[in-house]
């Protein structure tokens, strides 16, 4: 049984057509998405720390040879 709504061949055109139209920014409303007004939380300053630190770790295991079974 086909459930979908019987639409007329002008009124899926106007469909299609209001689809395709971009959004009107002179229009949005910025207010009712309050986390796109947010500043980024601390956690990305955090990252390069943890680069850096893991960068260290591999320098220090690559020039001690550390895990080294060679002997």
């Amino acid at each position: 049984m086909d459930t979908r709504e019987s639409k007329t061949r002008e009124e899926e055109k106007e469909h299609v057509l209001n689809q395709r139209i971009p959004e009107d920014f002179d229009e949005a409303e910025p207010q009712r998405q309050p986390e796109a007004k947010k500043p980024a939380s601390g956690m990305h300053k955090l990252l390069p720390v943890v680069i850096i630190i893991l960068g260290v770790i591999v320098a220090g295991f690559l020039i001690f040879g550390v895990g080294n079974s060679g002997g």
